[in-house]
């Protein structure tokens, strides 16, 4: 029987019921969009939802230092510093400039073997592009029509992780790395996300496109708008059926 990591806020926004009341366990979760698109305000929306449903959670950014974590999450009325100090939350910058000095990195192989990191109940990567624009694996094969070879690695390895009942949530640029790349992330992703901007005039309209959903709780809409504020964080404003 499936089990799902809670969202929260249930007083505070209507997240959760939009996305079906809870994310499965042991899913691989894929959330792609273009830069800006909301990927990071989704995905921080996710795990400090989480964090106060008592689910530990590890999120690791390619962007942010952990000041610059816990501002902007502030800046979101996402509170987290009382969750990292109490160990709920486990915050990682990963440092993806492996060209100043010495071997590049293999930034992958870094991540699949950092065992702390998978001790949690949910793993958040934002964003799993500028890992493999950074690898040496994936750099080598750029171009070539090879590139899925280099996920194909990393999905052996999460399919190990999701059998604990271990969620991992990545998110993706699609314009910074190639569809071969992440073809095989696509196919086996439990739960998969597009987000879409549309002008309308002077204002920006979001939405979620839900392309997958296996094993979702409760029903979940094809394609759901939201709204990110400061200090009023992530917000649903439109339901459209299909």
């Amino acid at each position: 029987m499936t089990e799902y990591y809670p969202l929260g806020l249930t007083e505070r926004d209507r997240v959760e019921s939009a996305f079906g009341g809870g994310i499965p366990d042991g899913s691989i979760v894929l959330i792609e969009g273009e830069d800006g698109a909301g990927k990071s305000a989704l995905s921080q929306r996710f795990s400090y939802g989480m964090a106060e449903e008592d689910v530990y959670v590890t999120f690791i950014s390619t962007e942010l230092a952990s000041w610059e974590f816990v501002q902007q999450m502030h800046s979101l009325s996402y509170d987290v510093v009382e969750h990292l100090l109490g160990e709920q939350l486990l915050f990682l910058h990963a440092d993806v400039d492996t060209h100043d000095e010495g071997p590049q990195r293999e930034l992958l192989t870094r991540f699949t073997e950092a065992k702390t990191l998978w001790l949690a109940d949910v793993i958040y990567v934002d964003s799993l592009s500028a890992l493999l624009r950074n690898d040496p694996r994936y750099e080598s094969v750029e171009g070539t029509g090879n590139e899925d070879h280099v996920l194909q690695r990393l999905v052996s390895f999460l399919k190990g992780v999701t059998e604990r009942d271990k969620t991992v949530v990545f998110t993706v640029d699609p314009t910074s790395v190639s569809d071969d790349a992440l073809r095989p992330l696509r196919n086996v992703a439990d739960v998969y996300f597009q987000l879409e901007t549309k002008e309308a005039g002077q204002e920006i309209r979001r939405s979620v496109r839900v392309r997958r959903y296996q094993h979702m709780k409760d029903p979940v809409d094809d394609s759901i708008g939201y709204t990110v504020q400061q200090g009023r964080g992530l917000s649903i404003v439109s339901r459209t059926v299909a």
